[in-house]
């Protein structure tokens, strides 16, 4: 018997899992974003990452599975319940469009981390972005689409420091914010910094401890001097 065809002879791109058992391949059409949002653990349903609720012997061909071969195989019919052990325990296949996509995001994502987050242990400054992306190229790092951006980081840091010197770093620092800026500056300092004791003072002002990571400690200062005009008192208390 000729397996039922479900698309035309049109060319067609799609982003599958697939999975091989008793000699067969059964494949489902997914949603690529919303699979690489299962695989990070997330909570997705199996019907939103099924473009269709079809189990398939060759997708790209249209030919659907038939029922007897899932049944004898999977021990049931029912396109989720299939789908999902596909999901669960089958091989991932995107299309190339959309792996250069998701590639290019999670570079650009690991990249800010290793920026905010790391130092040149030598000089004590973070790395310059560029500095950064070109040691990419240069260590040839390849990017994992289905794994998220940050569990990729300190591997890809062990393969960047032949190249250029890397230390994962957190400062802390004291500051001081008299009472005219002091409330704008909290949400600032709230947002980019882990605030660890603070202590409003009766005339107004605002004293702080926080802990930043040592890769945007310029950026830190930069918000907080432009916001405060400069009436700001700080200093190191840890490195």
């Amino acid at each position: 018997m000729r397996p039922t065809k479900t698309f035309d002879k049109e060319q067609v791109k799609f982003n599958l899992a697939k999975i091989k058992k008793g000699g067969q391949t059964f494949e489902v059409i997914i949603d690529p974003d919303k699979i690489i949002e299962f695989k990070e653990k997330k909570k997705v349903e199996t019907r939103e990452i099924l473009r269709y609720e079809k189990i398939f012997s060759d997708a790209k061909k249209g030919f659907l599975a038939s029922e007897k071969d899932l049944k004898s195989i999977f021990g049931t019919s029912d396109p989720i319940q299939v789908g999902k052990n596909i999901l669960d325990k089958g091989e991932i296949q995107f299309t190339q469009e959309y792996r250069d996509k998701i590639r290019k995001e999670k570079k650009k994502r690991i990249i800010d981390i290793i920026t905010r987050n790391a130092i040149d242990p030598q000089t004590k400054l973070p790395h310059p972005k560029t500095r950064i992306e070109a040691a990419f190229e240069e260590a040839n790092i390849k990017i994992d689409e289905i794994k998220d951006a940050e569990s990729q980081v300190d591997d890809i840091v062990t393969d960047l420091r032949p190249i250029i010197p890397i230390k994962f770093s957190k400062k802390e620092i004291q500051i001081k914010i008299g009472p005219k800026h002091a409330p704008k500056a909290y949400s600032v300092v709230d947002r980019m910094a882990k605030i660890k004791f603070d202590n409003w003072q009766t005339d107004g002002s605002w004293v702080c401890n926080v802990e930043i990571p040592a890769g945007i400690q310029n950026e830190f200062f930069d918000k907080l001097n432009k916001l405060t005009h400069g009436e700001i008192e700080s200093k190191v208390i840890s490195e």
